[in-house]
């Protein structure tokens, strides 16, 4: 009976004293405020930290207005390493394209081990104090909180952070090593996955949508020698960074790609975008009022992107200067240049002069029909680095297409068709457009035998007729000698 009593009155102490400090918190959470024991609690974790053998470091989800990158870099990171085993997972999709992204949930850990040091990740979640102060001050002090919202439409200015622990030690491993390594992992893998974007001139501004264009370089029809060398050159560009700082030049490549319409210089465009990963920034020259407003768009461009120029010489007047164009180019060196139109002193000052360095890892392409049409400073080396030339189909385009439409790669007919592909001009669209017409492979290409063949007698026809006028002309012309 003694224990049972003393238990009792055991109890019954506990559960006042519990009581009394439900009482005390609730009292000393209606009469501080927010701000002082925001900073009673960073006291305590300063008082912890000069104790504690363990450091940490704090990466919330924003700063200031911005995004942090870092924040992103590290949930991108930690999304590739997650422990299944955690007791709560946060599952999220931002896009249809995309696979679902697994992530730890408010208050999980996770050990990761790098270079042989041990370092913990703990996501948490708080309310910002500070920001809610100001908004209730905004607000006109009516103690109005509830609707507030931050940049990603969390009510209260939620903030997240990450936050990595490790012996104090690491410190200065874990910040010159550890997290530049976790930033540039997350890198690798966004580039890898990530959806690019093909951005468009609307309202004298970049508009962007998803460019899901299918071209790559292994169903792209052209030369394999000189498919060969567009990858190789690409591959080394984007691999010379240190190179191009080093000679003191604008880390960026130009191509020119010329030849008839239908001959592929989209779809390459597209295979080098897929390619690289890199976005597409298609300037249409004759939406632009200004050479101040296509200075404007340019600088907007991110880096690791394709500038597009199609039809340069239908764009501008790239005519070959005579001594008046070059007098008005001096001119606009002193300060003279008219502002009131895109010329072409204006854009060669973004492809080759000093605003060509308000970006890296860049790429500009130009294409044109008729390259004789364009003026030769826009094409020398250091403008246009690489000139391609997309000529005709040639039998080794014809076997891509044919594998690329019917999935042949060998058929009784190819012989017939390569001999006719090699006498009759015909672009790898035209080819293409036969190839669609059936879906039997036998019938598509018979189809296509019969198309070249007709063509290759209206040709002969038209060579003929062009033979016989000249002939006539030629007796006219001595008659009136």
């Amino acid at each position: 009976m003694s224990w049972s009593g003393d238990y009792e009155k055991y109890m019954a102490t506990a559960a006042a004293v519990a009581g009394t400090a439900m009482v005390v918190r609730g009292v000393v959470s209606e009469l501080i405020p927010d701000e002082v024991r925001e900073l009673l609690r960073a006291a305590a974790r300063s008082i912890r930290a000069r104790v504690s053998s363990t450091h940490t470091v704090v990466i919330d989800e924003t700063e200031g207005l911005s995004t942090n990158q870092i924040y992103d870099a590290a949930r991108t990171y930690l999304a590739a390493r997650i422990n299944t085993d955690m007791q709560r997972l946060r599952a999220s999709r931002v896009d249809d394209a995309q696979g679902i992204m697994i992530t730890m949930d408010q208050g999980e850990e996770m050990l990761d081990v790098h270079d042989g040091v041990d370092y913990t990740w703990r996501l948490v979640s708080r309310d910002n104090a500070s920001a809610s102060a100001a908004a209730n001050a905004h607000a006109g002090g009516y103690g109005y909180t509830g609707g507030a919202t931050n940049r990603r439409g969390r009510s209260r200015f939620e903030v997240k952070s990450f936050e990595v622990s490790f012996h104090k030690k690491h410190k200065e491993k874990a910040l010159r090593s550890y997290l530049p390594f976790v930033v540039d992992t997350a890198k690798a893998m966004n580039d890898q996955h990530r959806n690019l974007k093909m951005h468009m001139i609307e309202y004298d501004a970049w508009t962007a949508v998803d460019l899901r264009h299918p071209s790559t370089f292994d169903t792209l029809a052209m030369d394999h020698s000189l498919k060969q060398s567009v990858m190789y050159d690409l591959e080394r560009f984007v691999k010379r960074k240190d190179y191009y700082r080093r000679i003191g030049r604008a880390w960026k490549r130009g191509y020119l790609l010329y030849g008839p319409p239908g001959t592929g210089k989209s779809s390459l465009i597209a295979a080098m975008a897929n390619y690289l990963k890199f976005d597409i920034y298609d300037l249409e020259l004759t939406e632009v009022k200004s050479n101040s407003d296509l200075r404007r768009l340019l600088v907007g461009m991110s880096n690791r992107s394709i500038l597009v120029v199609e039809d340069i010489d239908c764009s501008i007047d790239l005519q070959q200067r005579d001594e008046g164009d070059i007098k008005r180019a001096k001119s606009s060196h002193s300060g003279e240049e008219n502002e009131d139109k895109v010329t072409l002193s204006g854009l060669l000052n973004f492809v080759d002069g000093l605003w060509s360095t308000s970006g890296e890892e860049r790429i500009i392409v130009f294409t044109t029909n008729y390259r004789e049409r364009l003026d030769p400073a826009l094409l020398r080396p250091g403008r246009m680095d690489m000139h391609i030339h997309m000529g005709y189909c040639t039998p080794e385009a014809f076997r891509v297409l044919a594998s690329n439409y019917h999935s042949v790669e060998n058929h009784a007919m190819y012989p017939e068709i390569e001999q006719l592909i090699e006498e009759v001009p015909i672009t790898p669209a035209e080819v293409a457009e036969v190839l669609m017409r059936n879906d039997n492979a036998d019938v598509a290409l018979q189809v296509l035998a019969e198309f070249l063949m007709a063509k290759k007698n209206q040709t002969g026809e038209t060579k003929a007729q062009n033979k016989n006028g000249n002939q006539k002309i030629n007796k006219y012309e001595q008659a009136m000698v």
